[in-house]
């Protein structure tokens, strides 16, 4: 998949579909399937028109285009959007971006669509245009709930990445530049890969998780560690499943499969050691029962 800034984009005949997508979630999914280009914005919208209102993101640029790629998309074209963009009103998105810089032929959107400025266009107007043809996917439901990105950000800081997953379509993912901890958990015999979190990116409840981390099987532990006084605020820390290596530097992508239990303070080494080891072995078998195995 070809991805291109919007002013880079040069005009053909496409199949467009356009939206946020934050998540690619099934909702978005069916919107993108059937379009051989995707039009996006980053950063989100809302980070520049109100900031105090943007919602924590379900994921980074990198997984989205991943997300997005894995439909069968041709080109993935990126408005990068600021306060000039924002001020287009709806009539020149339409002309100037699907018109004459896209050649859309066809355009797919989600029922509750907005956009240009004061968010007046939506998916009735695209309609009323006849230079292309407008697809309006209605909003889906799964477990009697509707499909949004708001819901299973909900789900995925609740811990409930099990629930997220069925929403979403795969399983929620984190990636991030693997940092230098205080090496507790090489010196428990589990060493661990640790993540900051982007603090623009929702991040599961605090507790321990069955996930992969580039594909390999992982425990991986989010929060602050209550048992020791480190007081270096959340961290996601991933023990990779035998396997050991030098990661530091490196981006890496962890998938969490299944919430195993929440963190909790033990009152001694021992006790925490052996937890560990008994969430690596649970985790082991989780990430067996997805068909997970180290590559």
């Amino acid at each position: 998949m070809r991805v291109t800034s919007l002013p880079e984009a040069e005009p053909r005949a496409r199949r467009v579909a356009v939206g946020t997508f934050d998540g690619v979630h099934l909702g978005h999914r069916e919107v993108i399937d059937g379009a051989d280009t995707v039009l996006t914005f980053d950063p989100h919208p809302l980070q520049v028109v109100h900031p105090e209102a943007t919602p924590k993101l379900l994921d980074s640029f990198p997984i989205k285009r991943d997300l997005i790629a894995s439909r069968g998309v041709e080109e993935l074209v990126v408005i990068p959007f600021d306060r000039e963009f924002a001020a287009r009103s709806h009539d020149e998105f339409v002309e100037d971006v699907l018109i004459a810089r896209l050649g859309a032929e066809r355009v797919a959107v989600g029922e509750n669509f907005r956009f240009g400025r004061a968010a007046r266009g939506d998916a009735e107007y695209l309609r009323s245009r006849d230079e292309f043809e407008t697809r309006v996917v209605s909003l889906i439901e799964v477990d009697g709930e509707t499909v949004s990105s708001s819901h299973i950000r909900a789900l995925v800081a609740a811990g409930d990445v099990g629930a997220a997953t069925r929403f979403l379509g795969a399983p929620f993912a984190l990636e991030g530049e693997v940092v230098s901890g205080d090496r507790r958990g090489r010196e428990l015999g589990m060493p661990t890969a640790n993540l900051v979190p982007d603090d623009r990116v929702v991040i599961p409840g605090h507790g321990v998780y069955a996930a992969t981390v580039d594909g390999r099987p992982a425990a991986v532990n989010v929060g602050v560690r209550p048992t020791f006084e480190t007081g270096r605020g959340v961290l996601v820390e991933a023990h990779l499943i035998d396997f050991e290596a030098d990661l530091y530097g490196q981006t890496i992508r962890i998938t969490f499969l299944e919430r195993l239990r929440g963190e909790r303070r033990f009152d001694s080494i021992e006790g925490l050691v052996e937890q560990m080891r008994a969430d690596v072995e649970q985790a082991r078998r989780a990430c067996a029962a997805a068909s997970v195995s180290p590559p």
